[in-house]
């Protein structure tokens, strides 16, 4: 492989408004952006971390200053997962590895990834956690939203109506809520006849992560994702008899290279797929919507949430995303 020119710049993302999920309220997401150039062709790769895990951006930083001797020589994307652990700066590199290799092949990154043409996929546009009045005219105001996710804070009462107040503001669409850890144990069957009554199509992480267990035997109807209990490619077989639903997030595993094979993996133990997404640009969602032609679900909203996007961005129509 060519030596590799490695630079990394910060980014402070502004977002329209403050966004609320259980336990935090964002109003800008802060992401690195690492560049690959061999002299004749670049690439580039976002990474937003993980903020639970507190995979900031020093955080970051400090993961790619350790590679950087081992990506400035040249290696390629397996060998890459091999000496930088799942997170935001695996991630960035990653994808700009995915880039670089396309644009000095000539083709895009779905052709390089052994995809057909990439069709336009519908996505879930997300509610941030507010009063239901208040969510119930956010969902009116996704006029063309064909699929809506909804934030939950683990108020059983509050989150009820919640869900019940947006449910007939918008009766034609996909409805998901995502519970982001916030649900003890003895509210998942009240809140499950709640979800059930409303038409909700999916739940989201209602417990903790490494509460995992509080969900062998729950026969709920409805499918359950597992989010922050699944980081990574060794975390799919343990989601067996707890998820049905894989959310497969780039920051989260270290970039699309594992991203796809999380997705294979996931299919083969009889799991359903899921791409997600960190608050990004469009050069965040751009790997996501490859991975997002394997999924059962696509939530690659982030761009969004933002007062300014990258230009050019990502397009939204009629409730679909396409890259």
């Amino acid at each position: 492989m060519a030596a590799l020119t490695l630079t990394v710049a910060t980014e402070t993302l502004r977002l329209a408004q403050p966004f609320r999920i259980a336990g935090h309220v964002f109003e800008c997401s802060e992401v690195i952006v690492v560049t690959l150039d061999d002299g004749d062709h670049a690439g580039r790769g976002e990474g937003g971390g993980v903020f639970f895990l507190g995979d900031d951006v020093p955080h970051m930083l400090a993961g790619i200053a350790a590679a950087r001797s081992a990506i400035e020589s040249g290696i390629g994307r397996e060998e890459l997962r091999t000496i930088m652990p799942p997170g935001g700066a695996r991630n960035a590199v990653d994808c700009a590895l995915w880039e670089l290799e396309a644009n000095r092949a000539g083709v895009p990154v779905w052709q390089l990834a052994g995809q057909s043409s990439p069709r336009a996929l519908r996505t879930t546009f997300t509610l941030g956690a507010d009063t239901p009045d208040v969510m119930a005219r956010g969902a009116v105001n996704y006029a063309e939203a064909r699929a809506i996710k909804v934030k939950l804070t683990g108020h059983l009462d509050l989150d009820s109506a919640r869900v019940r107040a947006i449910r007939a503001a918008r009766p034609d669409v996909w409805l998901g809520v995502d519970g982001n850890q916030g649900f003890a144990a003895a509210d998942l069957g009240p809140l499950i006849e709640v979800l059930v009554a409303e038409g909700v199509s999916l739940l989201e992480q209602p417990v903790a992560r490494g509460r995992e267990a509080d969900l062998e035997g729950l026969a709920s109807p409805i499918p359950i994702a597992g989010d922050e209990s699944i980081l990574s490619l060794d975390d799919i077989p343990g989601a067996v008899g707890r998820y049905q639903v894989v959310n497969i997030k780039l920051d989260k595993c270290g970039g699309l290279t594992e991203g796809l094979l999380m997705a294979e993996k996931a299919r083969a133990l009889g799991l359903d797929v899921m791409v997600g997404n960190m608050v990004g640009t469009s050069l965040a969602m751009a790997p996501g919507f490859v991975l997002g032609q394997l999924c059962d679900v696509v939530d690659l909203d982030g761009p969004t949430f933002l007062a300014r996007d990258r230009v050019p961005g990502v397009t939204y129509a009629n409730g679909d995303i396409f890259a």
